[in-house]
């Protein structure tokens, strides 16, 4: 699958878990959720990813992870937050990098306009 075919599938479960559920809840049962969705379309996900962290080539003890990685090419960032902030957006890009991936999705469920709190962040 491409990158755009992958995050067509993902945006279509990001709706349904969003009219599903609503605004308002923990990130962990978006996280919960979303997984649900994007298996049933047969997709490949992957939880809370651990991130390498490679500095000066040496591997750092320090433990990242991303919300999900699907088909080991997309990954998506998860939040349910009054403000987004341009931060978020960065540290995605931060994980496209380390990861050395294209594409990303940025997600916040606390809105009134799902298909609007989409972001697509491009390495």
């Amino acid at each position: 699958m491409t990158d755009n075919e992958i995050t067509y599938q993902v945006r279509g479960a990001i709706y349904d878990v969003y009219k599903a559920l609503g605004p308002g809840l923990l990130e962990s049962v978006y996280e919960e959720a979303l997984v649900y969705e994007l298996k049933q379309r047969g997709l490949q996900v992957e939880r809370q990813k651990s991130v390498p962290i490679l500095y000066k080539g040496n591997m750092l003890n320090s433990e990242l992870r991303l919300d999900l990685l699907v088909e080991n090419q997309v990954i998506i960032e998860l939040k349910s937050v009054e403000e987004m902030k341009k931060v978020f957006g960065k540290q995605l890009l931060t994980y496209l990098r380390l990861m050395n991936k294209k594409v990303g999705l940025l997600v916040n469920f606390n809105t009134d306009n799902i298909l609007m709190s989409i972001e697509r962040v491009i390495n």
